[in-house]
């Protein structure tokens, strides 16, 4: 019987500890505040759809869909590039807002090289 009561008395302050705050999902990256933006030779892959990197690039080695995300990547003997692309806050086809580029073996490479490299394929 003490333990039920001890339960109850319990009850409220659990019930307390709850939280009614709601969360938010962050917003998502702009292809304008992207600082890779201004960075010269990269032009060509900023703000870019998946279809004008496949006509720049050819057919990706993976494409991975993670709504609202999704990443495509480009190799050569050169070099590896991801290409994160995103929808705008008002919906649309995902535009890149991001790239990473590195070796096969995981070294770090130049993005403007790499690009060029990829083009050049």
């Amino acid at each position: 019987m003490k333990a039920k009561f001890l339960i109850l008395l319990s009850l409220p302050g659990l019930a307390a500890c709850a939280s009614t705050t709601t969360t938010t999902r962050p917003g998502l990256p702009a292809v304008a505040a992207s600082p890779l933006n201004s960075v010269a030779g990269l032009d060509i892959v900023m703000g870019k759809t998946a279809s004008q990197l496949t006509r720049l690039f050819g057919d990706p080695q993976l494409d991975i869909s993670e709504p609202p995300a999704r990443k495509l990547q480009f190799a050569s003997g050169a070099c590896i590039m991801d290409a994160y692309l995103y929808p705008s806050e008002s919906g649309g086809e995902g535009r890149v807002t991001h790239i990473d580029t590195r070796r096969s073996d995981g070294a770090e490479v130049d993005r403007v090289s790499c690009v060029n490299a990829l083009r050049l394929r």
